[in-house]
């Protein structure tokens, strides 16, 4: 498979995250960074100035996907294949060095539908709203297959510079949903967290995207009151996404890595983590504290130890209960066991126990790292899930 020397002179700006349901998404980037970047919990944009990027900048990026996009399509049809893409097609781009990661990349969007679209980075509301409209507009008119838009947005913003008219206009140019990070409803934590929001305002800006009938995603991070605040994190933020009844409640375990500010208070003594149990007995009372009529919990990280803690509200919260519950049912080996399995991408739910072959695998290797380092399976553990940071 010969690449077109045309490809590699293709670029567009790609920024570092999206959300995991967002892996086959086209990501565009309209702001650099993030605008706020004060919170303890993050490292991610630290050091990095915030811009935001000129329309006619972000439109060049669209067009150079475009460009792509009808590259990858002229070679579907050379195959012989009528301008789809073949898993055996797919392949090829992929093995092919002569094709770089942007044409890879807009070739998995188009493979996946060429349906979805992530507006980078942390918060594109902040940018004018004609920009903002114009770029989505453009955006759509260019792809006119893309069924939903999304991007992240803060809840201060939308809660000091936005009204549900505002929201509504987004709408109607092509913004589809918004994630929001609301990490905690306690006041008390959001100030130690430098959230630079209220509870207050987290309601108001959720009301406010339900409103104007953007989808909406609330981020709660399980573990970040620590042992000191667990129980008041768990009631307050089970509280106010009541207060929002957001569609997606999305749980996210806090993981804190050197880089983050909060790292010198764990190592103060200031911050004391909990344990992975322990976040489970919080995210528990939170769960069941939940008062929301059309909500779904998705546990959708391997941060999270139970991914089962997934289902619709009020219907399947008892369901979600006792996924909880299941766990604190096994005995002290097999929850060890189970922890390993899960972050080593073994275990995708506590009924992978049953695998014997596999159970005795992972408790051999437990013993080993013992016998060699007394404790060192915890620190193990913690290794692991650094590298899904």
């Amino acid at each position: 498979m010969k690449a077109d020397e045309g490809e590699r002179r293709l670029r567009y700006e790609i920024g570092p995250i999206r959300p995991p349901s967002e892996a086959y998404s086209l990501l565009i980037r309209f702001t650099r960074n993030c605008p706020w970047n004060k919170c303890e919990f993050c490292q991610l944009y630290k050091g990095r100035r915030f811009e935001r990027r000129p329309v006619a900048e972000i439109k060049e990026d669209i067009d150079a996907v475009k460009a792509i996009h009808d590259r990858v399509t002229a070679l579907s049809w050379k195959r012989g294949e009528g301008g789809r893409l073949s898993p055996g097609l797919l392949k090829g781009i992929f093995a092919d060095p002569r094709y770089d990661d942007f044409f890879r990349t807009v070739a998995l969007w188009m493979y996946s539908g060429s349906k979805n679209v992530f507006i980078q980075d942390a918060n594109s509301l902040v940018m004018k709203k004609d920009d903002f409209a114009e770029a989505l507009t453009y955006l759509r008119r260019v792809f006119p297959t893309v069924e939903r838009v999304t991007s992240y947005g803060r809840s201060q913003t939308i809660a000091q510079l936005f009204t549900a008219d505002d929201l509504k206009r987004l709408k109607q140019a092509g913004l589809t949903r918004l994630h929001l990070g609301l990490e905690t409803g306690a006041d008390a934590l959001l100030r130690y967290m430098r959230k630079g929001v209220t509870k207050a305002q987290h309601i108001a800006a959720g009301q406010l995207v339900k409103e104007s009938g953007i989808e909406l995603s609330e981020y709660v991070i399980a573990g970040l009151g620590g042992k000191r605040w667990w129980q008041e994190h768990a009631l307050e933020t089970a509280d106010a996404l009541s207060g929002i009844d957001p569609d997606f409640i999305r749980i996210r375990t806090l993981k804190v890595t050197r880089g983050m500010p909060l790292f010198e208070k764990v190592e103060s003594g200031d911050f004391v983590l909990e344990s992975d149990e322990e976040i489970l007995g919080e995210l528990r009372l939170l769960i069941g504290s939940l008062n929301c009529t059309a909500s779904t919990v998705k546990s959708d990280h391997i941060l999270n130890l139970l991914e089962e803690v997934d289902g619709k509200l009020p219907e399947e919260k008892d369901r979600i209960l006792s996924v909880i519950d299941r766990y604190f049912e096994l005995n002290e080996e097999e929850r060890l066991v189970f922890r390993v399995g899960r972050r080593a991408g073994v275990y995708r739910g506590t009924d992978g126990l049953a695998d014997k072959a596999t159970y005795e695998r992972l408790k051999k290797a437990i013993r080993q790292m013992e016998e060699q380092a007394p404790g060192s399976v915890e620190q193990h553990l913690s290794l692991l899930l650094e590298q899904y940071i």
